[in-house]
């Protein structure tokens, strides 16, 4: 097992601009992060089984957040409309281009990562892996 290092941070708008998210701010409880583009069929199916995740996560064991990746998007409005046409409540924030996309060094979406409780990066996951796999990534973290 290789030595888990700190996540980068960043500081990111919500999709509909309103509010700044500090990811630093999260620390304390382990959180499932993920990197998608609305047009991505990867991202497409990944996101279907997350929304069901986090409909039913336990929010005082584990934190959700998404990370639109605008510099992979056709325009601004693309994300919005995805998120409204299925009916998806999770928590979005959108990169600036590909900054924080860049700063995680993912290589497509969806990328997801599992970070412990003071944000050290414990597995990643891209594009192909199984949402099984991922849960299972999870697991460990919720047992502590």
């Amino acid at each position: 097992m290789t030595e888990a290092k700190a996540a980068p941070d960043f500081e990111l708008s919500t999709l509909d601009g309103e509010d700044q998210v500090r990811f630093h701010d999260w620390k304390g409880k382990p959180v499932m992060l993920t990197f998608w583009a609305s047009w991505c069929p990867d991202s497409q199916r990944d996101l279907a089984k997350k929304q069901s995740f986090y409909e039913n996560l336990d929010q005082d064991k584990i934190q959700f957040l998404t990370i639109n990746v605008t510099g992979r998007e056709g325009s601004t409005e693309a994300p919005v409309q995805f998120m409204e046409d299925n009916g998806y409540t999770f928590p979005v924030l959108r990169d600036l281009n590909t900054k924080t996309y860049d700063k995680y060094q993912c290589m497509g979406v969806p990328t997801t990562f599992i970070l412990d409780e003071n944000l050290q990066v414990m597995n990643r996951f891209n594009d192909k892996a199984a949402f099984v796999d991922i849960i299972k990534g999870v697991e460990p973290l919720l047992v502590r």
